[in-house]
């Protein structure tokens, strides 16, 4: 006897490489720069396009994502957003709008502020090459 919870549901890795990239704030031209190499911000789409990821591939971004690999292959959409509804209630008799069941083992704050300064690290890497393509493109009209 089969029902739809005994086959599991294919996870777009593509999708959640996108999903995290856009959490951080990240553009694909900012994540083509921090792989380095032949990548580009085309390349970057095609990847976010693709079901199943190389394992390097996959390795690389989730480094430069600062998350684990696991949370790539993982994430399922509709299993987060049932957390997330089951995490509030409608305020019937004063309801908790939070449910306190998880624990946290660190300062969100703190996490917001390392993934902030990444950022403005990857947006400085890209603005630094955009500053030598516009020299060299100076230089070849003279």
């Amino acid at each position: 006897m089969s029902t739809a919870t005994d086959t599991p549901k294919n996870i777009h890795q593509g999708r959640n490489v996108k999903r995290f990239r856009e959490m951080l704030g990240l553009k694909q031209e900012a994540l083509a720069v921090a792989l380095g190499g032949d990548w580009s911000q085309k390349r970057v789409s095609l990847l976010e396009g693709k079901e199943t990821i190389e394992e390097d591939i996959l390795a690389q971004v989730a480094a430069i994502l600062k998350v684990p690999v696991e949370a790539i292959k993982n994430l399922d959409e509709d299993k987060a957003v049932n957390i997330i509804a089951n995490t509030f209630t409608d305020f019937k008799d004063n309801a908790s709008a939070i449910n306190n069941n998880c624990s946290l083992n660190f300062n969100p704050i703190d996490k917001v502020l390392e993934l902030f300064e990444e950022n403005k690290k990857l947006y400085e890497q890209l603005l630094s090459s955009e500053r030598e393509k516009v020299a060299i493109l100076k230089r070849k009209r003279e």
